[in-house]
């Protein structure tokens, strides 16, 4: 696997601390504690994923090294993590990342949208998947499925079921009516642009990743 451009090797430590944190080993693709880092570092979580398998195998000296160092040693690991995080400007986006180019494309859908900072993009992705997992008939708060997603991700079953209207006013396919505008009209457009037009399945996909960063 290629480098990721902001890769260090010191941020081995805090792939390890989260690799030991219990249960022990490699977290879910979209587990919280894996995405926070990721934004922390401006890496993808895909590459801290793969990343973290290498501890399994422990296939390079510097990783046995740490590894021996380390796994055995909780309190000094924190305390050598915590020696990286004091580093000057570390976790300082302004200043630690002067001068590189950040591709903040993925991280925007776990940031708060805009027109509405308790929505997420990755919160609108869910919803939208189950929207073609229904009927509009059963769009509704009283649906399990509905109450069942509103839930995991710490929403009113109402809330669900309202966004799901507004996904039926940017459906191609759905005869178009008079709805009441919404704030988050635009952003539940942009996520139909992206996953809308295409195979259902990746979606699907996706979307049971995606659910991990909210158990």
């Amino acid at each position: 696997m290629a480098k990721h451009p902001l890769w260090s090797d010191e941020y081995w430590l805090l792939l390890l601390q989260l690799y030991l944190k219990k249960p022990t080993g490699v977290k879910a693709l979209y587990a919280r504690p894996l995405v926070n880092l990721a934004l922390e570092l401006h890496i993808p979580p895909q590459y801290l994923y793969q990343q973290m398998f290498r501890f399994r195998s422990l296939d390079t000296p510097r990783i046995e090294r740490l590894w021996d160092k380390y796994a055995a040693s909780p309190q000094k690991l924190q305390r050598a993590v915590r020696l990286l995080r004091q580093k000057n400007g570390y976790g300082n986006a302004g200043d630690f990342f002067q001068g590189v180019e950040v591709n903040e494309t993925w991280e925007k859908d776990f940031k708060p949208i805009t027109a509405d900072e308790a929505m997420t993009p990755v919160m609108l992705i869910l919803i939208l998947d189950l929207y073609f997992r229904l009927i509009p008939s059963t769009m509704v708060p009283e649906t399990p499925e509905v109450a069942e997603l509103a839930k995991l991700i710490r929403l009113k079953p109402a809330r669900v079921a309202e966004i799901m209207q507004v996904y039926q006013s940017v459906d191609p396919c759905l005869k178009p009516r008079e709805t009441e505008p919404s704030a988050l009209t635009e952003a539940c457009r942009n996520i139909w642009r992206r996953f809308g037009n295409d195979n259902p399945e990746k979606l699907a996909a996706l979307a049971a990743q995606l659910k991990a960063y909210f158990k």
